[in-house]
């Protein structure tokens, strides 16, 4: 089991190098709408219990979640891991650490 957080720089790494990471946005989706990172899933924090049968394949995949700061998406990975994700990454400093 991955648990590992990843950082910003480490995201735009593996972004440049052509990988495509399963990336879910926790941030609502106006938020979304202002700024994402290209590729990214929107899936509000308070409606990720009703869309788990959408991110039901990843599983057993590396997931990465951002939020703006970090903060949603911790909760957000707390909670993938217990409905039995196996390698959920929280990004660093969120978007706002990503875009800075």
């Amino acid at each position: 089991m991955i648990t590992t957080d990843i950082t910003a720089e480490e995201l735009k790494e593996r972004l440049a190098k052509g990988e495509t990471p399963i990336i879910i946005d926790v941030r609502e989706d106006w938020e979304h709408q202002e700024s994402r990172i290209e590729g990214a899933q929107n899936i509000p924090l308070g409606a990720l219990p009703q869309r788990l049968d959408d991110i039901e394949d990843y599983k057993d995949l590396e997931v990465i979640v951002h939020c703006k700061s970090g903060m949603r998406s911790a909760s957000a990975k707390a909670f993938l891991q217990q409905q039995g994700f196996k390698q959920v990454r929280n990004l660093v400093g969120g978007i706002t650490g990503y875009q800075g």
